[in-house]
């Protein structure tokens, strides 16, 4: 797997190291100061989903239906533009100094927002923003990866991916608020959502600084002592607080570093060696991002057009939905270690699929109200939630570590294009007709999608459960 120029081969522990390491402050470290990245963008993404019918009054930006759902689509070809650049430059410079420049730019870009004077404004401040969250999706998925124990990886992965639930949350909550006329003038409140959102953003980027580099990156490109630096002060820290020694680690492979690999090498594995995974986890991407991305992005217009539910009380119907997308994660997510992998990913994705077209056929009879509309994305998302991160679980392991983040990036990008640009710009006009039946057969649309990802993940997905990323995927800098 290794190109001529292969550096001469060295036999490391670093991985063995790595997956033996019992749970500690180190890996709530990790996983507090990559994985809040997702609250934040929870917060922010759904201040603006909530925002939606605010944004059109006169007296704020008059924003139209189209416009709304146009936000939302600058926002994820932003997201596919940073997954991309970002993506391959976390596997040639590596992880740590990429999650500190796509969260500088997430932060800008949502900052900018706050400032925006028109639609067109507003679209180039969250296509910004997109670029960071698109690069940090690369870099953080595969950090934590890299970073946290096998037999916990799986519910650590969902739980964290998840977390964007828990800022959605609380987004929810401060958009009643933020559009509360009482108390901030109708072109102020939204603007204030966002600076609050770049503010929480800076704080954030103090804490970083403490996430050390992935020793497996290190020894792969060619950095083999500083890894071991890495791993060695892990282990100290690690001891000094349990008063004892570590366990010895079991397991060696022998590699040949390199400071680079080639896009030869990279694509020629992706979709050569590899294509079955390839088409997987596209169809695992693209079923969740345009479930998650046609509903959630308009789901304050649904609410205002068929339930007169007031503007400035959207938030409080979006926070059970964002409960259920919280909870489904943390209950489901040890299954996916302990069941496996392909079950549980068929569960999640069939049960939402299913659930989706009920709800949506009860919606277009006019058999729901606002509130059990809401109790259905409760109980929906419960489950879509736990097969969205899993689709990005899949994505960062079930390839080599040499191009996880251009994987993650690349098939994320790849999602979200076909899935999830379109998706809220469709339900955006389907909503603009005021006429239900249309919505249905978008939400029949998604349900399919979802039900025949989960079948292709049953099928021929991989049983990754409690396995090393090294034995899932061996490094393309592998000795033969």
């Amino acid at each position: 797997m290794a190109s001529p120029a292969a550096a001469s081969s060295v036999e490391i522990n670093i991985p063995a190291r790595m997956d033996r390491l019992p749970w500690s402050r180190f890996h709530v470290l990790v996983v507090f100061a990559l994985g809040v990245t997702w609250v934040l963008d929870g917060l922010e993404v759904t201040i603006v989903g909530a925002l939606g019918p605010r944004l059109q009054d006169p007296r704020a930006l008059a924003l139209t239906e189209a416009d709304i759902g146009g936000l939302a689509s600058a926002y994820l070809v932003g997201a596919v533009m940073g997954a991309l650049i970002f993506g391959w430059l976390t596997d040639r410079y590596g992880r740590k100094i990429i999650f500190f420049v796509t969260l500088g730019l997430y932060v800008a870009g949502v900052l900018f927002s706050a400032f925006a004077w028109d639609f067109w404004s507003l679209a180039a401040f969250r296509l910004l923003t997109g670029v960071g969250i698109g690069g940090e999706y690369a870099a953080v998925n595969s950090a934590i990866d890299e970073l946290i124990p096998a037999r916990l990886r799986g519910r650590v992965a969902l739980i964290v991916n998840g977390s964007f639930w828990a800022g959605a949350a609380l987004g929810s909550l401060a958009t009643v608020a933020l559009l509360d006329p009482t108390l901030f003038a109708v072109d102020l409140g939204w603007r204030l959502g966002f600076g609050i959102g770049a503010a929480l953003g800076l704080l954030i980027l103090l804490t970083r600084r403490f996430v050390p580099e992935s020793p497996r990156w290190l020894a792969c490109h060619d950095r083999v002592e500083e890894g071991e630096a890495v791993v060695a002060e892990i282990e100290r820290t690690i001891e000094a607080r349990a008063g004892g020694a570590l366990p010895r680690a079991e397991g060696r492979i022998r590699i040949h570093p390199q400071k680079t690999f080639g896009f030869g090498l990279i694509f020629s594995t992706m979709f050569g060696r590899y294509r079955g995974r390839s088409a997987l986890v596209l169809l695992l991407m693209v079923a969740q991002a345009f479930l998650y991305n046609a509903i959630f992005f308009t789901y304050g217009l649904v609410l205002t057009k068929f339930y007169a539910v007031a503007p400035d009380h959207v938030g409080l119907y979006l926070v059970p939905f964002a409960i259920g997308n919280v909870v489904g994660p943390i209950v489901l997510g040890p299954f996916f270690d302990t069941v496996g992998r392909r079950r549980m990913i068929f569960m999640s994705y069939g049960v939402a699929g299913l659930l989706l077209f009920v709800t949506g056929w009860l919606f277009a009879i006019g058999a729901l109200t606002a509130l059990t509309k809401t109790t259905a994305w409760c109980v929906i998302f419960f489950f879509a939630s736990a097969a969205a991160s899993a689709a990005y679980l899949t994505a960062s392991e079930v390839f080599p570590l040499e191009m996880r983040a251009l994987a993650i990036a690349a098939f994320y990008a790849l999602g979200t294009a076909i899935g999830g640009v379109v998706a809220p710009y469709l339900f955006g006009l389907l909503i603009g007709s005021g006429e239900p039946w249309p919505i249905f057969w978008g939400y029949a649309g998604a349900a399919a999608l979802m039900i025949v990802a989960g079948v292709a993940a049953l099928l021929f997905g991989i049983d990754a459960e409690g396995k090393s990323l090294e034995d899932v995927a061996p490094p393309l800098s592998l000795a033969a």
